[in-house]
């Protein structure tokens, strides 16, 4: 009998703790949102401007997605379409500048579309979420170097507290000075950078990391 009360209380105990925290990992997602940056066909395979890895971090950016649709937390999509003189791609009423299937927006998801690296730049981005009560991004997309580090350092001068997921982020090799520097560095220095000073403007994890409530 001194037994199976002992097992009862020890299975109690265990249950109140997994809803303490579930509940506190709840509470850390409050009024937070999801950006999903330029994840669209012409950085895939196919495309007028592949990305290193854009397969692995629309994966990746799939996985995240579905933690927020599960929780119901807020989700937005960004949506470049270029206007710029000489463009090449994400050009209008294209294919390639369609969002990827990989992270298809569903019906209610919000859809914002951008003309310049940074998401908030003529856009109603920050009006949206200031009318959400949003005070913190979980930031994924493309590319790493140009159009999140943008918004990211835009959103900090706006007042949020950022986090990137670091591989839900793709970029593609460069050339500076007449030598090639590759995506894989190009991706740590960037997000090494941006979370440096204390996680100033961001700070990183992996989705590993979220989905484990970190």
């Amino acid at each position: 009998m001194k037994n199976l009360f002992k097992i009862t209380m020890t299975m109690g105990m265990v249950l109140i703790s997994l809803i303490r925290i579930n509940a506190q990992k709840r509470e850390n997602m409050e009024n937070t949102a999801l950006l999903i940056i330029d994840v669209q066909n012409d950085y895939f395979k196919g495309g007028k401007m592949t990305l290193v890895g854009a397969e692995e971090a629309g994966k990746k950016t799939q996985q995240v997605l579905a933690y927020f649709r599960k929780n119901n937390l807020p989700i937005i999509n960004i949506k470049h379409i270029a206007t710029n003189e000489g463009a090449d791609f994400f050009l209008p009423d294209t294919k390639g500048a369609e969002i990827n299937s990989v992270v298809e927006p569903k019906s209610g998801e919000k859809v914002i579309v951008k003309h310049y690296p940074n998401s908030f730049r003529d856009t109603e981005l920050l009006e949206y979420l200031q009318s959400k009560g949003i005070k913190n991004l979980v930031i994924t997309g493309m590319m790493t170097d140009v159009c999140v580090e943008s918004t990211t350092r835009a959103a900090f001068d706006l007042g949020f507290s950022n986090t990137i997921i670091s591989d839900a982020t793709a970029t593609r090799d460069r050339e500076l000075f007449g030598k090639v520097v590759k995506a894989e560095e190009i991706q740590r220095s960037f997000l090494a950078g941006i979370s440096r000073l204390g996680n100033l403007y961001a700070r990183v994890i992996t989705t590993a990391d979220l989905l484990k409530g970190k």
